[in-house]
């Protein structure tokens, strides 16, 4: 294959968390009187760091959220995690393919560190990452769309960020790598291809990903 760095977004790509978190987000919003619908939690938030909330929050409001907020939301998201968060259908195989055919891979999310292990342990995705492969936007302070997430990862595994390809399933991640100069391959499970300008290539479904990746070529 042509890429020596295949750089996982983790929410709603390898674990199929976005519909639940985004529920979590936009009740607690509204129950702290900021109204916000599911369908505006995931136009507004989906792929971002928590810090966009509160950035468009006080943006739009004036208001500044709890200080309580990260911690209580962080908490409801982990108890709907333990609940029902399963990992994204086909994923594991994909996994699989690379581990296989020793294709370096590893995992850049806006979500912390806490989320992506809960969210891994309950899923049952533990196994297929070890620490030194996990990225968070916790790391570089700033957030997608900015590329540093994705620049940090390609960095800290010793990879060009020419060489990399990023998985992505947000607007923001897939603009974040593209600001990085990486090529990405959109996951169209929650957003269409019209929202996600700028991705290299299209899919629908996680058995697709191993050809884009040229696996098994």
């Amino acid at each position: 294959m042509g890429y020596e760095l295949v750089i996982f977004d983790n929410d709603g790509v390898l674990v199929d968390s976005e519909p639940l978190a985004n529920s979590i987000l936009s009740a607690y919003l509204t129950e702290i009187g900021h109204p916000t619908t599911y369908e505006e939690s995931l136009r507004d938030y989906m792929g971002a760091a928590v810090h966009r909330v509160h950035d468009l929050v006080f943006e739009r409001t004036g208001q500044r959220l709890p200080e309580e907020f990260d911690h209580t939301l962080q908490e409801r998201i982990s108890a709907g995690f333990a609940r029902e968060l399963k990992p994204v259908p086909g994923v594991t195989e994909v996994l699989a393919e690379l581990s296989a055919q020793g294709v370096p891979y590893c995992l850049a999310s806006s979500g912390t560190h806490e989320r992506i292990r809960v969210g891994h342990r309950s899923a049952g995705l533990g196994e297929w990452f070890e620490e030194e492969w996990i990225f968070s936007a916790e790391d570089v302070g700033r957030g997608k769309p900015a590329p540093d997430l994705f620049l940090h990862a390609a960095d800290m595994m010793g990879v060009a960020p020419a060489r990399c390809v990023v998985v992505e399933d947000s607007p923001l991640g897939v603009e974040a790598a593209r600001a990085a100069g990486m090529d990405v391959l959109a996951y169209t499970s929650m957003s269409p291809a019209a929202a996600l300008p700028g991705a290299n290539a299209y899919f629908g479904e996680m058995k697709e990903l191993s050809a884009l990746l040229g696996l098994g070529v």
